[in-house]
């Protein structure tokens, strides 16, 4: 097995063992991630969550930018189980994966997949050798999950980390992926809801956020959620909604409902759409606005 040393990685405090903490998600807010590269001098390109979208009734949230920019790579979490999945939608078919299993404990196997990425699709199985809890630049503790090939394992030769409430310091869709600034490359940077939560500064100079500077008429506090019941659309926690305006990938205005009563709940009426994608656009009182994609099957 070939054993190389993790550099690079900026800790503010020494290892601790990880100790009982509550589950920190990876997708509660928007995300930016910052990856570089630096094979022939360093590149860093940056990916992020960009809205969210409702397949299958279930809610996804979309990754964008760097390679993602076709945006049909989905992400979604289940908190209660600690699980991480993404959905592919490609042009003839689509994959799904559990990317990430947070629930794990030191001595399990974890059977790893890197879904279009440099690395070998089926990583193979890992095995999770420790947790430590780290404080990383935003003052809070982050479990450190540290992974080796599982014995027998061919498709894999080299280690992999993960860091809950943010994810591989590979690729984020390569959990099994060695995170190597001078080959693939390594996270360089990580925020949620634009806050500044993890950095390497190795091979950059500083770490800033361009994704998520959102403007002062987007409310990231505006709990909007979506879910699907029969043949219906709902939107909870709709007080503060105005209006909601449902329209098709061409453009063209479908559905308009007027929210004048203040309606905690919003139900759009999906019977007559044909299949595909649309655009839900959501208005609400001193300028918000929230904007979610959909794809009725």
């Amino acid at each position: 097995m070939k054993l190389k040393l993790i550099t690079g990685v900026l800790f503010i405090t020494t290892s601790l063992f990880v100790k009982a903490q509550e589950y920190v998600p990876m997708l509660d807010s928007f995300n930016e991630w910052k990856f570089t590269t630096c094979n022939f001098g360093c590149i860093t390109d940056t990916y992020f969550t960009d809205g969210d979208t409702l397949v299958g009734g279930e809610s996804f949230k979309i990754l964008d930018g760097y390679h993602y920019i076709s945006r049909g790579f989905l992400l979604r979490e289940d908190v209660a189980e600690k699980k991480v999945y993404i959905k592919i939608i490609l042009p003839n078919r689509v994959e799904n994966y559990l990317l990430y299993d947070f629930s794990l404990s030191e001595g399990d196997t974890f059977e790893m997949f890197n879904p279009i990425t440099p690395f070998p699709e089926e990583g193979g199985m890992f095995l999770l050798d420790s947790i430590r809890s780290r404080t990383l630049v935003d003052g809070e503790a982050y479990r450190h999950f540290y992974f080796s090939p599982a014995p027998g394992n061919t498709a894999s030769t080299e280690n992999a980390v993960w860091i809950e409430g943010i994810g591989s310091l590979s690729i984020l869709t390569a959990p099994g992926g060695y995170p190597d600034i001078n080959d693939v490359g390594h996270l360089s940077c990580a925020y949620k809801a634009g806050n500044h939560v993890y950095e390497n500064l190795d091979s950059i100079a500083k770490c800033v956020p361009d994704i998520l500077s959102i403007p002062s008429n987007k409310d990231t506090n505006w709990n909007l959620t979506l879910y699907q019941e029969e043949n219906n659309i709902v939107l909870k926690n709709a007080i503060g909604v105005t209006e909601v305006l449902l329209f098709d990938i061409s453009g063209k205005k479908n559905i308009e409902i007027f929210n004048q009563s203040q309606s905690e709940s919003i139900f759009v009426d999906t019977t007559s759409l044909q299949q595909g994608v649309y655009i839900l656009k959501v208005l609400g009182t001193n300028g918000k606005t929230k904007t979610f994609k959909l794809l009725k099957k």
